[in-house]
């Protein structure tokens, strides 16, 4: 954890919500990894102009 700044998503909670909402769990581990890669790098652009 860094102060200001966003690392990742808690994968195994965010695959038990995907299976929650029944979407298939190979697909989802498939694709996270992906989208957090995106959201955090533009939320930590967000923090950075926040901080600026």
């Amino acid at each position: 954890m860094i102060p200001g700044a966003v690392l990742g998503w808690d994968m195994g909670a965010a695959l038990a919500m995907a299976q929650a909402l029944g979407t298939d769990t190979l697909i989802a581990a498939e694709l996270l990894p992906e989208i957090e890669a995106v959201m955090v790098r533009k939320l930590n652009e967000q923090i950075g102009e926040g901080h600026g």
